[in-house]
């Protein structure tokens, strides 16, 4: 089953009564028969886009391990707040929880996991640089740290608009990331599938 998320909405139930409304929720509402876990990936609460959910264990097994071993494709298009130098590149920076400031990921040579993102410049327009981001690995906020980190320092050099950890949250309703194109194995079929969404924004 693949959905498209809209900004703002969890993947998954978070800590208390108000948290339990989320995409996995209103996925099992709609196919109350599903059983085993229903949730593969998960998407920021600020990002939009497609998701993949599971309808039975088999699926989830499946699924499962075609992200973990990075058989699946996802495409992000997202809007940056700077200027971006050059057309195309790869960041290689590995990530690491940031304890005294979760849910904020930090780069750490020592302690962090690899974490790999493509990217490639799709528009530019004033202050802001449009692009589209492939993340080769699928580490907790990777696409917006590899984003915002100086272009010295081996990012990108543009934090996200509207990224309200590691960039400016104002003039923005919503950070500007959208998870606009799936592919994976079709866990029952077993043939290559490909979804499309056009970011709102």
């Amino acid at each position: 089953m693949v959905i498209d998320k809209p900004a703002g909405l969890l993947s998954v139930p978070g800590r208390g009564e108000d948290k339990q409304d989320c995409a996995a929720a209103r996925v099992q509402a709609m196919f109350p028969d599903a059983t085993g876990p229903l949730t593969v990936h998960r998407l920021d609460m600020d990002t939009s886009g497609l998701m993949v959910f599971a309808l039975s264990p088999l699926a989830h097994g499946k699924l499962s391990r075609q992200f973990q071993l990075r058989k699946t494709t996802k495409r992000y298009t997202a809007v940056l707040d700077g200027t971006v130098e050059g057309e195309a590149g790869e960041v290689d920076l590995p990530l690491f929880v940031d304890w005294p400031n979760r849910p904020r990921q930090q780069i750490d040579y020592i302690l962090g996991k690899p974490a790999q993102t493509q990217w490639r410049v799709t528009a530019r327009e004033a202050e802001r640089t449009g692009v589209e981001m492939t993340p080769i690995t699928g580490r907790s906020h990777q696409l917006r740290v590899h984003a915002a980190t100086p272009r010295e320092e081996g990012g990108i050099g543009a934090p996200i608009v509207g990224d309200v950890l590691y960039g400016d949250p104002e003039g923005e309703p919503r950070m500007l990331l959208h998870a606009s194109y799936l592919a994976f194995w079709d866990p029952t079929l077993g043939t290559w599938v490909e979804f499309v969404s056009d970011a709102p924004f």
